[in-house]
């Protein structure tokens, strides 16, 4: 008999409530073992590759690619016993578009963790956006999901979402290949931009090699929209929508951008802001990194300012370990943390996401440069897992690679400071009673005033300023 079982999209890291279909790589039909990747969805950090926890035929699909749907939702359905007698009569309501009812011990069965169960394969690896599905046999590779850990303190502010159930997408049209079920072929930026302009990449016909979907492809597309030809609409009954007439786009807020919003709004208006600025000659900084750039331990790492800033912020929290503290509500307590770990703001096609730097404190200035180098080229690839966003202690936000000279950050969740980092611009500046041109760059600390003081505030900005402006300094510490 027949035994089918019901994936509904999993809690991939604590505190998810939705995520949104990017792309399957099975259609009904298709036979999938244990641990093969089905689904790419993207949360409201980053893109997640889900495991399938049961070998056999994928009976049905219920959602569709750009659907938004709520944790629980089933999203797909297999038949882990095909060969059983009714196998003929299930394929044939597939067929028809009818979503086979799952088992009793289907639907009270536990799911597994995403990672760590059933047969594993031999190395982990990431699976190719726009592979094709890996067919029974293959030996697909365990997914690295990454998610294990609980979520971004940022995505922990309440979140209202809708829990109708998503539209399931008839089996018939999934399997002829149809415009709405195949999966658009298109890179990270690409997506982006459909979404500012509302353009449906299922939609669009890729002028690209293989068929892949460019900018321009999008952007021809979007010029002929209107508020008469919109794309299917997502979950909560709103999509992005382009009116030609008024020259006006409105998009739905989800996935960063609406965990960025509510946890940005919670600590503005949580913790009590304070921003101090500090203006330093970072001329020996400079020429230092200079210098370190001909050492031949630093010849295959790219040294940015970036490294400097952090190594400073390292060695400056041992003196004023307040501001890498956390201020704990519900205990009516600070708590002192004795590592830094490290969060760095980088933008990314999905929005602003902040990576953290493990144990910074412990990393050398190298270790910390090629770290950086890794972790900012990672989030710019959409490649950061949640796991990888969480904990941080202190966060450092490099708006001098804009050329900004500097601002008023709003501190991240969880954290009690965070540090600006502004260009560095050749400044007159007066040196031994003379004006010199010298390397200049302007810092701003917002702390939390419940958890530093003033003088603690000050002290730790001095800290770090004093550190760039002369990085002799360090051997004091």
């Amino acid at each position: 008999m027949p035994d089918f079982k019901s994936f509904p999209l999993p809690d991939t890291a604590e505190g998810l409530t939705e995520a949104e279909i990017l792309a399957w790589h099975v259609q009904p039909g298709d036979t999938v073992t244990v641990n093969q990747i089905i689904v790419e969805i993207e949360t409201a950090k980053a893109a997640v590759e889900l495991p399938c926890p049961w070998a056999g035929l994928v009976t049905e699909i219920h959602v569709a690619p750009g659907d938004t749907v709520a944790v629980g939702t089933p999203i797909l359905t297999v038949d882990v016993d095909p060969g059983g007698a009714a196998a003929p009569a299930a394929a044939s309501s597939a067929s028809n578009g009818a979503a086979p009812a799952a088992t009793d011990s289907g639907a009270e069965e536990e799911m597994k963790p995403l990672v760590g169960y059933g047969s594993k394969a031999a190395a982990v690896t990431r699976r190719p956006r726009r592979g094709p599905a890996v067919p029974a046999g293959s030996g697909a590779p365990a997914a690295q999901v990454g998610v294990q850990a609980a979520f971004d303190r940022a995505a922990s502010v309440p979140i209202e979402v809708e829990k109708e159930p998503a539209a399931p997408v008839p089996a018939t049209a999934a399997a002829a290949g149809s415009p709405r079920s195949a999966v658009p072929l298109a890179k990270p930026p690409v997506r982006k931009l459909a979404k500012d302009l509302g353009v449906d990449l299922r939609t669009v016909v890729g002028s690209g090699v293989d068929g892949v979907i460019t900018r321009d492809d999008v952007t021809t597309a979007a010029s002929g929209s209107t508020v008469d030809s919109q794309p299917a609409a997502s979950l909560n009954g709103v999509a992005p929508s382009y009116d030609a007439a008024t020259r006006e786009r409105r998009v739905t807020v989800k996935g960063v951008r609406k965990a960025t919003a509510a946890a940005m709004v919670g600590s503005a208006f949580t913790a009590p802001h304070v921003t101090e600025f500090l203006t330093v000659d970072v001329t020996p900084m400079m020429q230092l990194r200079a210098s370190l750039k001909n050492h031949p331990d630093f010849r295959d790492v790219k040294l940015t300012p970036l490294a400097f800033c952090a190594k400073a912020v390292c060695l400056a929290a041992r003196r004023t370990p307040d501001v890498n503290a956390t201020w704990d509500e519900a205990a009516g307590e600070i708590v002192y943390k004795e590592y830094v770990h490290l969060g760095i703001a980088a933008a990314t096609p999905r929005g602003l996401v902040v990576p953290k730097v493990r144990d910074a404190d412990r990393l050398s200035l190298r270790e910390l440069a090629a770290t950086l180098q890794e972790l900012t080229d990672t989030a710019r690839d959409g490649r950061t897992t949640p796991a990888a966003m969480l904990g941080g202690t202190f966060t450092i936000t490099n708006v001098g690679v804009f050329g900004v000279d500097t601002g008023t950050p709003i501190i991240n969740p969880g954290e009690s400071a965070i540090l600006a980092f502004g260009a560095i611009r050749d400044t007159p500046w007066v040196v031994d009673g003379e004006i010199k041109i010298r390397k200049v760059c302007q810092l701003a600390l917002s702390f939390d005033h419940r958890v530093v003081d003033g003088q603690q505030g000050s002290q730790f900005l001095a800290d770090v300023g004093a550190l760039l402006a002369d990085p002799g300094i360090a051997i004091t510490y």
